[in-house]
């Protein structure tokens, strides 16, 4: 259905065409099978001719007459490509290049809409105009040209077909969730790219189709997606001129364009035509946003649903009887203004532009002084830009060309080999190749040219079979770029049921049809993240997780038959092997002894479950020997009881005992035990007991981790630091004096450290000096204002001598005439020492294992 606009006018153009048989104007909206339909009656004729609006257009369709018609009898024109056998009946062209001076029977133009377009628009104007065939003739597009075309030509027949399938919205869709069979249509090549990158990281690959791209570029990467090689296409609007493909979805990554001279909003019938690319033939299609564009406004939603949009008001013309008398002449015929008010002028077209730049040349002015030399000028105006280089390398190159034919009649077959050549170079990546093929289409159009070279043939067949090559190569830069062909194919079978293959190489990495999709951590499958897959990753793990249990007894022998360097603990208690977790320790008999438990997961469902126990118990001894090996050697020394029971309590305590806990074992000891823990690694301080490597590294971790297994806690201090705050709580206290640390007063104190000054103290106080503190602070490396808590929390008490100044002695102070009162809790007491405290006598210290 079309929008009834205001009245157009109803100026019949129509008698200015020459004269012909049945004029027929068959309109509708995509998938209406015009094409399809108008090719047939092509066909059916003894000739015809059939103008489309692509190269890539004329290509597909002359290979579908030559499969009916054979080589001989169809043509290929294009101002690139010239295939024309000696008695061609039908004739494939572009718009641009229908030799009109042949009379056929049949005649067509297909997407007559694009008389609207400001730039191209003259051409499919004049054709509607003055292209007529013998017998019939046929216009096809879509419907908003209807009004304009009636009143154009007033006898025209009107057609009409209906769509073969319904186009409904499908609302907005992330890129990575769009259904398969989909094309994302963009309007710039970086962003073509893009989602094309982003289309290979999470669904396999894309194909990508550009106007830029050459016939046999652009059929080499729709082949990919028409057999299934990928099932994503990523494409500019040119595919929204008559590229058929099997398309169920299309998503528009954008909804503006650059039209030549600003960027603007699509109008809902080129929305229109674009979404018409989903569901062909019987095929429902759908279309909607994705990317960064969230929404499509509703009413162009109903207008694409419904094909109702709005009727063309006007047509662009150009004057086609042109006076070549003079540049001036000409240029003055190229602006005529059209003789309808249904007709509008369109923008300078490339030539006209070339026309103007080259009129600024002083030696090509000179040179256009006659009828004949204006005509060769505007010819030669009327080479494409293709190269679309924004400079003016195209005019400095049409200068040569045209003053080259005007000195010598013809073109120098050196100087064109010398360009040629420059161009014959398939490296490079995809924007060097687009580049070099743009610039070997120039030299095909040239070499078309009738009387511009000697050899036209060669330089033909040289220029396509460079153009071919660099297309190949081009195909293959996309392909490596954009398509990941082993995700492809286990997209592909995942979507259709197929059984994949794979297995499990011994570094745990999981391999999929050739592709590695995830790694086996221990004995858990994770999938990769990077991999993609992000639609189909429940079905890619379900297929993964049956590989990995075909493989899954190779895989736990290599575990049972690992060396322990491949096991590691953490610090939670958990096994790992092979980059993942495989067993969970737990509290045990004994703290040096944890036990073990397995981390269930699909593929240890097996009779090797049990010798992965084994192994792990066997590793795990191994581990604490290594790591906890004083206490490990002292279990194995030959003790007293009261050694034994020493030894027991240390590996209760992971090591460590603090020594007025176990004042009355240390005196039972022998001299045989004493020896046996020392042999063991372990001191007997004026503090306490401990082995001093057990305390660092990874031996204080894991002392750290079999605490926690046992209800305990043992914190660890920042690293370098000896002197720390005292804990405010017991179970705070408990926990930093298993990790080394003595509690003196309102500090607590590195083992190493408050050994040192025990032992710098208590050796004083024996022989009856006074500790003064800013005489031991620097042998000892400690503040002088922390000494005295310190000092207090080893036992000694404060005293004041006749000048005030502080010292420290065990017992009661001597100094009567003191005028400072000591603070009560100073107080010497008044009990004697007990024999269990530090000031031992000497016999006991000297007994102290240093």
């Amino acid at each position: 259905m079309i929008f009834e606009d205001k009245k157009i006018g109803s100026e019949p153009l129509g008698r200015h065409a020459p004269p012909g048989g049945k004029i027929v104007a068959l309109l509708g909206p995509t998938n209406t099978g015009k094409t399809h339909f108008t090719m047939e009656r092509l066909l059916s004729h003894p000739s015809g001719m059939i103008g489309f609006p692509l190269r890539l257009l004329a290509r597909e369709n002359y290979d579908r007459a030559i499969a009916f018609k054979g080589k001989g009898a169809v043509a290929l024109v294009t101002g690139e490509e010239k295939i024309i056998p000696p008695y061609a009946k039908y004739f494939v062209c572009t718009v641009e290049a229908m030799p009109l001076e042949l009379e056929v029977d049949f005649l067509a133009v297909d997407e007559i809409q694009m008389a609207a377009d400001p730039e191209r628009g003259h051409i499919f104007t004049d054709r509607l105009l003055n292209a007529r065939g013998k017998v019939e003739t046929f216009f096809m597009g879509a419907d908003t040209a209807r009004p304009l075309v009636k009143a154009l030509i007033p006898k025209v027949e009107m057609l009409s077909r209906p769509r073969l399938s319904r186009l409904t919205y499908q609302g907005y869709r992330k890129i990575s969730r769009l259904p398969r069979r989909s094309a994302v249509v963009a309007f710039s090549i970086n962003e073509v790219y893009r989602i094309a990158e982003t289309a290979r990281r999470q669904r396999g690959g894309a194909a990508v189709v550009m106007g830029a791209l050459s016939p046999r570029a652009r059929n080499a990467q729709v082949a990919l997606y028409q057999e299934g090689e990928v099932d994503y296409l990523i494409a500019t609007d040119a595919i929204g001129m008559g590229l058929n493909m099997d398309v169920n979805h299309v998503a528009f990554a954008g909804l503006s364009k650059f039209d030549g001279n600003r960027p603007r909003r699509l109008a809902a019938s080129e929305i229109g035509q674009i979404a018409g690319r989903a569901g062909r033939n019987m095929q429902d299609g759908g279309f909607g946003p994705t990317g960064e564009v969230q929404e499509i406004e509703q009413e162009v939603i109903e207008r694409v649903e419904e094909h109702r949009f709005h009727t063309l008001k006007r047509f662009f013309w150009r004057n086609n009887e042109l006076d070549f008398r003079s540049l001036a002449q000409l240029k003055q015929s190229l602006e005529v203004p059209p003789p309808s008010s249904l007709l509008a002028r369109g923008r300078e077209g490339d030539d006209a532009a070339s026309l103007s730049a080259l009129m600024r040349d002083e030696e090509v002015v000179a040179k256009a002084n006659s009828k004949v030399s204006v005509k060769t000028l505007w010819e030669v105006c009327q080479i494409p830009d293709f190269r679309k280089t924004l400079t003016d390398s195209h005019t400095r190159l049409l200068s040569e060309i045209y003053l080259r034919l005007l000195s010598h009649n013809h073109l120098d077959e050196n100087w064109i080999a010398k360009h040629i050549d420059r161009l014959d170079r398939s490296d490079g990546d995809i924007d060097l190749l687009m580049a070099r093929i743009a610039g070997i289409r120039v030299w095909t159009y040239i070499s078309h040219k009738p009387g511009w070279l000697h050899d036209a043939i060669h330089w033909q067949e040289r220029s396509r079979s460079i153009e071919d090559r660099l297309s190949d190569a081009l195909h293959d830069r996309l392909t490596q770029r954009f398509v990941d062909r082993r995700s492809a194919v286990i997209v592909r079978k995942l979507s259709n049921g197929s059984e994949l293959l794979g297995g499990v190489d011994s570094d745990g990495c999981v391999i999929v049809e050739g592709k590695p999709v995830g790694r086996l951590e221990g004995f858990t499958l994770k999938l990769d993240d990077s991999s993609g897959f992000i639609e189909d990753r429940r079905a890619l793990k379900s297929a993964a997780l049956r590989i990995v249990q075909s493989a899954a007894s190779e895989h736990i022998t290599r575990c049972i038959t690992s060396e322990d360097e491949q096991f590691r603990l953490d610090d939670q208690g958990f096994v790992h092997w092979s980059g993942g977790r495989i067993a969970k320790l737990k509290a045990g008999k004994s703290p040096i002894f944890p036990e073990f438990e397995l981390i269930a997961t699909d593929i240890l469902n097996s009779p090797l479950q049990k010798e992965v126990m084994i192994r792990i118990q066997a590793w795990l001894e191994a581990w604490g020997s290594r790591t906890l090996a004083p206490i490990i050697r002292l279990k194995s020394k030959d003790l007293s009881a009261a050694g034994r029971g020493l030894a027991f309590q240390l590996e209760e305590q992971l090591g460590w005992l603090e020594r007025k806990s176990v004042s009355t074992q240390i005196k039972l000891l022998n001299k045989s035990d004493r020896q046996a823990l020392k042999s063991a690694g372990f001191r007997i301080g004026h503090l306490a007991i401990w082995a001093p490597p057990i305390l660092l590294g990874k031996a204080a971790r894991a002392r750290q981790m079999l605490a926690r297994l046992q209800g305990m806690e043992i914190r660890r201090p920042p690293k370098r630091s000896f002197l720390l705050d005292c804990p405010k709580t017991q179970n705070e206290a408990m926990a930093l004096a298993l990790s080394g640390f003595v509690i003196l007063g309102q500090y607590a104190l590195r083992i190493d450290r408050a050994e040192k000054l025990a032992s710098i103290t208590y050796g004083q106080a024996h022989k009856g000096h006074k500790i003064i503190p800013s005489k031991i602070a620097e042998k000892v490396g400690l503040d002088e204002d922390r000494l005295p808590a310190l000092l207090i929390g080893l036992g000694f008490h404060q005293h004041m001598d006749e000048e005030g100044k502080r010292y420290f002695q065990p017992g009661r102070s001597k100094n009567k005439n003191s005028k400072r009162k000591i603070p009560s809790q100073h107080h010497i007491r008044k009990k004697p020492i007990n024999p269990d405290s530090p000031f031992a006598p000497l016999k006991e210290l000297n007994n102290v294992s240093k």
